[in-house]
């Protein structure tokens, strides 16, 4: 089976449900983002997804990323270059980059549909554009404006690539114990040596320059993470010759093979400072944040793309009969979408992409709000909603990416195990997103020791005012009771934490994971009530679309009844504490 764009449950949840039409173009610079020139846009990034970038999924994973050691370089899989081009002239690189430098300067929300697609899609070659992206949004934010002239509109249009340098041999999450270091020179660059590891995209033949965006210590640095500065580095000078910023070589991995991990050497590599000296941790948390709801898209589009193969084969597959009695007599056996277990799996997998795909376009449009609204209020508001679901969206879907294409997988038995269909490469391919751009305990760790307490927790407040608004709503809601029981866990939950983890961290750290879960339920318990609310008042008005609509209440319904409970355990876990798990010696293991 190949990949389809599900065009019309994007348009639903943008316009439908988030109002996106009216809400996007109302703020300032986004005039032009009418509904006609998204659903233009939407049309042709689906017909580049489907016809150009999924094609090369499957040879792309078959053949991987070829390393050269005598030349340092790497070779992307057939294909991939000539793509990436026709994604880059497309202007999908550009979408929104400053218009000042070359970009459209249209809503990020737009460009987080797209990426949805093209992780569907393909997912290893979306690696390299989507890494770009961030270090743009990086430059933007710290660059000095030489540096911004001089790299900004050949990155955002797609003729050079862009990297993210943080991880060393001995160092992953704990930045502070990093070891590159950058020694000033005469002419105001700096020279910067040390290797990095894990870097995605740090040498390939897609474009012709790749520029690196590298955490260093200055010599007269603080120790820890406070004595980090961030350092532009380029492939390739302005003067056409080779920096030394050389690939070492190229990781073995389980997926993603597409996708060049490098090992990145610096020797003595000219680069410059981007924002102030050690203060480089505050400008590569700008990277950071959009990489990391950029995963999230990544376990949504591979949940999509695993659904779409599993529930193809499940209509196909002969097996059995129905246990209420033939459902297909003329057939030697029913389709297996008869059983029960089956259907739970496609269910699990629907009610989740559904509900993870609003919860994520959501954030994306209060970040647009965030950047662009006329007041500071309004910005503010936006801002801390951002903050608080970030962690959520990025660990809840790559999360649950990862489980639906397992279901995907289990679905399909035998056959999805085999390389005859796509769905073992979801599996493997999906397996990484819960681990790069920090892990998910991590993101659990950031909601719970940072996020919760922002600005004396003015989002999470923010976050439940939000809910008992939407509560209140004349008429009622779909599913008010297990919205509301839903919301009062929650807010149990978090009362528990600020009495018991603020003074023992160990039982916050305890307490984590499954309140990050609990909070994601709690999260696609609104979306799933407003999208049932949305289609209800669809068919009201007499539409058409009797299936598309219902099939929303009903998966709802599954939603509430089936998934949701989840909490309930969640509940158990946290309240049960920390002295159960942290008892064991380390020998008693």
């Amino acid at each position: 089976m190949s990949y389809k764009a599900p065009l019309r449950d994007m348009q639903f949840v943008l316009y439908e449900v988030l109002n996106g039409d009216t809400v996007l173009p109302a703020l300032p610079g986004f005039e032009d983002a009418t509904r006609e020139i998204m659903d233009a846009m939407l049309t042709e990034g689906a017909k580049l997804a489907e016809n150009v970038l999924a094609p090369l999924n499957t040879s792309g994973d078959r053949e991987g990323c070829q390393y050269d050691p005598e030349a340092k370089t790497v070779t992307t899989p057939k294909g991939f270059r000539q793509a990436y081009r026709q994604f880059a002239e497309a202007g999908w690189t550009s979408l929104t980059g400053d218009v000042n430098y070359g970009g459209q300067g249209l809503p990020h929300t737009l460009n987080t549909l797209a990426e949805e697609m093209v992780c569907s899609a393909n997912l290893s070659l979306g690696m390299y554009p989507g890494l770009t992206h961030g270090a743009v949004n990086a430059l933007s934010s710290y660059g000095s404006d030489e540096l911004k002239e001089a790299y900004l509109p050949r990155l955002i249009s797609g003729e050079w690539t862009g990297t993210m340098c943080l991880t060393e041999p001995h160092c992953g999450t704990d930045l502070g114990l990093i070891r590159t270091k950058a020694e000033p020179q005469a002419d105001g660059s700096y020279a910067i040596s040390g290797t990095k590891i894990w870097i995605t995209g740090g040498e390939h033949d897609l474009a012709d320059n790749i520029v690196h965006l590298v955490l260093a210590k200055l010599p007269d640095a603080p120790s820890g993470s406070k004595g980090i500065s961030l350092f532009l580095v380029p492939k390739v000078l302005e003067d056409g010759s080779r920096n030394p910023a050389f690939c070492g070589g190229l990781e073995h991995k389980m997926g993603i093979k597409g996708s060049a991990t490098c090992v990145m050497n610096f020797e003595d590599a000219k680069g410059w400072l981007i924002g102030e000296p050690h203060k480089g941790l505050q400008a590569m948390f700008v990277m950071m944040n959009s990489a990391r709801l950029m995963v999230g898209l990544q376990g949504l589009g591979i949940a999509e793309a695993a659904y779409q193969v599993s529930l193809g084969f499940a209509k196909e597959r002969l097996q059995s009969r129905s246990l209420s009695g033939p459902k297909e007599p003329e057939k030697p056996a029913d389709s297996i979408i008869v059983h029960p277990d089956v259907r739970r799996m496609l269910l699990r997998q629907k009610a989740t992409i559904e509900g993870g795909r609003a919860m994520a376009y959501f954030t994306a449009m209060q970040l647009d709000i965030a950047h662009k609204a006329e007041t500071p209020e309004e910005r503010e508001q936006a801002d801390d909603l951002v903050q608080l679901l970030t962690p959520v969206v990025k660990a809840y879907l790559t999360d649950e990416g990862f489980f639906c294409a397992n279901d995907g997988l289990q679905l399909m038995g035998g056959s999805g195990f085999t390389q005859d269909w796509p769905v073992e490469q979801f599996v493997r391919d999906s397996r990484i997103t819960r681990i790069y751009e920090g892990t998910n305990g991590i993101q659990a760790l950031d909601l719970v020791g940072r996020k919760l307490g922002h600005a004396g927790g003015r989002a999470i407040k923010r976050f439940f005012a939000m809910l008992d608004h939407y509560l209140k709503t004349d008429g009622g809601v779909p599913h008010a009771e297990e919205l509301r029981a839903a919301v009062t866990r929650l807010q149990k939950a978090t009362m528990w934490l600020v009495q018991n983890g603020m003074a023992d961290r160990e039982q916050a750290g305890a307490a984590a994971t499954p309140y990050l879960r609990l909070f994601a339920l709690t999260s696609l318990a609104y979306f799933w009530s407003r999208m049932a609310q949305t289609a209800q008042q669809n068919l009201d008005e007499g539409s058409t679309e009797i299936d598309f609509y219902q099939s929303k209440i009903k998966t709802a319904e599954f939603f509430m009844h089936k998934l949701l409970p989840q909490q309930l355990a969640l509940m158990a876990e946290i309240e049960n504490g920390k002295d159960s798990l942290m008892s064991l010696t380390a020998e008693q293991f």
